[in-house]
């Protein structure tokens, strides 16, 4: 019977060993994702699959200039260090909760010499009040997880560890991304310089002529001048750019962890015949599997709803097994020997009654948390579908007004190309030619800058892809990380 009734609490306590409070945990729903990118259009997908990007995902552009600098950016990058560093600290946070789930042992010694009060009811007369106490002691503390509450703060733990990685993920692409952004946007701006410092040439030299003819009594005074006009705002561009310039070095400087006093770059023009490389954008169902922002997102809502489990369970009592051993007494001389040996030994329990609506309202503040991730989250997923949408969406634009910008310049030069033939023959004025010039200098800057801002969307997009970021990346499969259910 006592056997029996043994046999009945373990397995009794043992079902409470496994009781979990939380609520049992699914990915929330987001946004179904559609079969195709509505902006992708006829956009040209890389083939094969291998060429689709993947860890150093810069090296698809092939500029070694930018490869150089990529390498630099993790293990200069100070963000990156100090992600680097909260992600350290989640994972201690995970390990201090993991160490409740076994027991805790502690081991302590004493020597004191103390004297009691002689009208103390534990005094006894006779005895001398004043004596040495000598302890040796070890005492064995553990909580019974019975609902759950230690599990749970483990898995909440476990989460925001999870997130954290995702998080340094985040930064990780986003530092890239921003100094391969940086790098086009130098490169462009050298193209323009390039492009202005040879228009302050060519009207240096439409200056020189157009005082010739004017000493020669064949232009008016204000064509003077207006060439003039023209040659100083063409120096307070290049001017413009310079500055630009410098700030976009000084930009890149910082993100590969640089002094900007120090750092230059040389000159290196972005070529007018530049294309973005081909990138596999994949369907929507795997971009949430591609984002660690979304991962991150989603371990956040998995967090909340474990501290969920550890609110509810602050409404039971918190059962606990004690013991202690060791030896005491007032001589060191006997202090090991076996009549001074004391143990203890048993459990207990601890419930609280009355609270004033502390833990109601903890339980209620862990629902508002999770109820608040899961819509970061579903913001997180928009947001996604989003970023890619809108770099197809300028890619595809831009490679259009990247035509017809060409067959602007194209045209602006032969209109320039007359007006100067009619000045020369004194069939125009000097204004004719200017208008003409500004108009084929402004098509040449906006040729570059739409360049620019091509090179600049294929960057966007890789980073709206998540780079060459996968849910693995995690130590998890996507079923285990709660997206398989994300896609359809």
């Amino acid at each position: 019977m006592q056997a029996a009734l043994r046999a009945a609490t373990v397995t009794f306590l043992g079902f409470l060993g496994g009781c979990s409070l939380a609520p049992t945990y699914t990915a929330p729903n987001s946004p179904p994702p559609a079969e195709a990118y509505a902006e992708a259009g006829d956009w040209r997908k890389a083939e094969p699959l291998e060429n689709e990007a993947r860890g150093a995902w810069w090296t698809m552009f092939q500029d070694p200039g930018l490869d150089t600098l990529e390498v630099k950016v993790g293990n200069a990058n100070q963000n990156i260090k100090a992600a680097f560093a909260r992600l350290q600290e989640a994972r201690a946070a995970t390990r201090i909760a993991r160490a409740d789930l076994v027991p805790t042992l502690n081991v302590g010694s004493s020597a004191t010499r103390q004297r009691v009060s002689q009208n103390s009811p534990t005094y006894v007369p006779g005895r001398n009040p004043t004596y040495n106490n000598f302890n040796v002691e070890a005492d064995l503390s553990y909580e019974l997880d019975l609902w759950g509450r230690v599990r749970n703060s483990v898995n909440t733990a476990k989460a925001n560890q999870q997130a954290s990685a995702a998080d340094l993920a985040v930064l990780d692409l986003e530092q890239h991304a921003e100094l391969a952004s940086d790098y086009y946007t130098l490169r462009g701006e050298d193209a323009q310089l390039v492009l202005l410092q040879n228009t302050v040439e060519d009207y240096s030299r439409s200056l020189a002529l157009t005082e010739n003819l004017y000493r020669g009594g064949a232009a008016a005074v204000a064509d003077v001048y207006q060439a003039r006009a023209q040659l100083e705002g063409a120096r307070t561009q290049a001017a413009d750019v310079a500055l630009q310039r410098a700030q976009t070095e000084h930009a890149i400087a910082v993100l590969i962890g640089e002094n900007p006093s120090g750092f230059h770059l040389a000159s290196n023009p972005l070529p007018q015949d530049s294309v973005p490389p081909l990138v596999d954008v994949g369907l929507p169902s795997t971009l949430l599997e591609r984002r660690p922002d979304v991962a991150a997102a989603e371990r956040r809502v998995a967090a909340a709803n474990a501290q969920i489990g550890v609110a509810r369970a602050a409404y039971f009592p918190v059962f606990s097994l004690a013991a202690a051993t060791g030896f005491d007494s007032t001589k060191t001389s006997n202090l090991l020997n076996a009549p001074s040996r004391l143990w203890s030994a048993g459990p207990a329990g601890l419930l609280t009654v009355f609270d004033a609506g502390r833990h109601r309202a903890q339980s209620a503040q862990a629902h508002a948390q999770f109820d608040e991730q899961v819509a970061d989250y579903r913001t997180t997923v928009l947001t996604a579908y989003q970023e890619v949408e809108d770099s197809l969406a300028a890619l595809h634009r831009l490679q259009q007004e990247s035509r017809s910008e060409q067959a602007a310049v194209t045209a602006s030069a032969l209109a320039l190309e007359q007006a100067r033939y009619r000045y020369k023959a004194g069939l125009v004025t000097y204004l004719e030619v200017a208008t003409a010039e500004t108009i084929a200098l402004q098509a040449q800057l906006s040729r570059v800058n739409i360049l620019n801002r091509y090179m600049n969307a294929s960057v966007l997009l890789v980073k709206a892809l998540g780079g060459g970021w996968r849910i693995d990346a995690l130590g998890q499969t996507p079923t285990s990380a709660g997206l398989s259910g994300m896609a359809p």
